[in-house]
């Protein structure tokens, strides 16, 4: 058994929605700061990541491990990747210890079927799990516009302790890049985590700079 003191892992999962480099810059970020990782992976989101990046990933879940443990350099068993049908995987069951749960980016489908608790595959589960048992759980949403059926199932997470953070980055730091951009929710996503980082400036940190009001 691993010692008391090994962090618990932080269960990422990833679905279809557009913005793939949302979770796979999380997912870097996260490696790179030494956590341990149980990642859930959508079929779509393996389509969307095709389409979006530069990365192809094969279809087993054990395949896809070792070519982001390959890809990304971390240590041997820091990443776990799980299939939507493992059921028997770790994050099904709340007595499988977690630190916390983001979803990244994630569909409007996943957020009402998590609002609802239908648990029909594994990160739906995951996701009811770290409900239950009073984990955190990050929902970024990457939908617009939004209709009130969405409104309502953010409404209904956010009262059952879940926190819905958009991906709607900030501009006061005049971002050059579409990197920047996508390493402003990520920031946001691990300041939500506990995890120290330095991929922006903090509002107010260089007290000479020039800010323009809000």
């Amino acid at each position: 058994m691993p010692p008391s003191s090994a962090p618990r892992p932080i269960i990422l999962g990833m679905t279809g929605a557009s913005g793939a480099d949302y979770g796979l810059r999380l997912l870097y970020c996260l490696l790179e700061a030494g956590q341990p990782v149980q990642l859930l992976l959508s079929k779509a989101a393996q389509i969307v990541i095709s389409m979006e990046t530069d990365l192809r990933l094969p279809g087993r879940a054990r395949d896809i491990q070792q070519v982001l443990t390959e890809h990304y350099r971390c240590a041997a068993g820091q990443l776990r990747v799980y299939g939507q049908d493992e059921w028997t995987a770790p994050p099904a069951s709340g007595s499988a210890l977690a630190q916390a749960m983001v979803v990244c980016p994630c569909t409007t489908g996943a957020l009402a079927a998590i609002a609802n608790g239908n648990s029909d595959n594994l990160l739906e589960r995951a996701a009811d799990v770290s409900l239950k048992e009073g984990r955190r759980l990050i929902l970024a949403v990457r939908e617009t516009p939004l209709s009130v059926i969405h409104l309502e199932n953010m409404l209904r997470l956010a009262r059952a302790g879940a926190i819905i953070l958009p991906t709607n980055p900030g501009f006061y730091y005049r971002p050059a890049t579409a990197a920047e951009l996508v390493d402003f929710i990520v920031a946001r996503i691990l300041d939500q985590l506990g995890i120290a980082h330095t991929l922006l400036p903090r509002w107010g940190e260089d007290a000479d700079s020039e800010v323009p009001a809000v």
